[in-house]
């Protein structure tokens, strides 16, 4: 995978319903790139439209404020075919989404497409657990996932 260093990277995550792991994943990175002081465009969407305009669950929202952070103003919205050129990375986190990634990118798309996991050693290949239909517990561990992620990629685009 090279990376353009010259240019500043722009990062989609990008999840089922854009509601719990991406937006908690957009968020860990915002909080990375500023800790590193890395200069990146960042979002968050979803492959399906079931919550298109939505807030962020609320469980979501609640552990991201207690790592200090608020996703309260994100809004769903689904990913686009020109996502595929606006960013430089899309990250899927878990492999049906990146399934369905690969099936919409259209033929001139330039984003480098990868799994959030792959960015931590050990990890590559893994999803992100899902806590969705879980409790509140599963969005403590979804979010000791998207930050390891977060860490691992914004150290790499950084260089």
């Amino acid at each position: 995978m090279s990376i353009d260093v010259s240019s500043r990277p722009a990062v989609l995550f990008v999840c089922l319903g854009n509601i719990c792991r991406s937006p908690l994943a957009e968020a860990a990175f915002r909080e990375e790139a500023a800790r590193i002081g890395l200069d990146a465009e960042i979002d968050s969407a979803g492959t399906g439209d079931w919550h298109l305009g939505h807030a962020p669950d609320k469980r979501a929202q609640a552990v991201a404020r207690r790592n200090g952070i608020d996703i309260s103003g994100y809004r769903a919205r689904q990913v686009t075919p020109d996502d595929f050129r606006r960013f430089s990375h899309i990250v899927a986190l878990d492999a049906n989404n990146f399934a369905d990634l690969r099936a919409l990118s259209p033929a001139d798309a330039t984003a480098e497409l990868s799994l959030l996991l792959d960015h931590v050693p050990g990890r590559e290949g893994q999803a992100v657990a899902d806590p969705y239909y879980g409790d509140e517990a599963g969005f403590d561990i979804t979010w000791a996932d998207v930050m390891a992620g977060a860490r691992g990629l914004a150290d790499r685009l950084k260089g």
